[in-house]
């Protein structure tokens, strides 16, 4: 009966664990978070970024999708600016696997391990994306939230990827003060 009350959690860390998007956060650990209510785009650093104007698009529109959800309201006197910055890199795995017959471990020179060795290179863009929120009045940046993940190039899932990398980030905003 106990082994039955261990598998929900079990599958719960593994369903956890298989997130493709590790995110982070930092911030101002003097700044009170709640009188933040309203925010606006930083048009200037955000034409900056060197991605296609689709993905910035897609970035921005998550972002708004997410901001609303949390009750903030855009607006042309804003008390936050929110900003964004994107990373990317190609990362090449190579997996070797030598299915060779033969008895026991160790070191030596085995003849059958020719016939069955395999070597697979494989390669993804890993993306970081940034997203910063400054006071308005003050033009201090307050919070910062980093996402990477694996990026994808088919169409039909980007909107979907880069929802999840910006909810993700979002969701550490407002920091939780210990």
């Amino acid at each position: 009966m106990r082994t039955l009350k261990l598998v929900p959690i079990f599958l719960l860390l593994i369903l956890s664990s298989c997130s493709s998007v590790t995110v982070y956060s930092d911030y101002d650990k003097n700044v009170d978070f709640a009188p933040y209510k309203t925010y606006a785009f930083f048009k200037p650093g955000i034409d900056k970024v060197e991605i296609s104007d689709l993905d910035k698009r897609r970035i921005l529109h998550a972002i708004d999708a997410q901001m609303q959800a949390k009750g903030f309201t855009k607006s042309e006197n804003p008390d936050l600016l929110v900003n964004i910055f994107t990373k990317s890199r190609e990362q090449v795995d190579v997996n070797q696997f030598n299915a060779g017959w033969g008895y026991g471990w160790g070191w030596g020179w085995n003849p059958y391990m020719m016939y069955g060795g395999q070597t697979t290179v494989s390669t993804s863009t890993q993306g970081t994306l940034f997203i910063d929120f400054i006071d308005a009045k003050k033009k201090e940046m307050i919070w910062q939230g980093e996402g990477i993940g694996t990026l994808t190039k088919n169409v039909d899932k980007k909107d979907e990827k880069i929802a999840e990398f910006v909810s993700k980030i979002l969701a550490q905003y407002p920091p939780v003060k210990k």
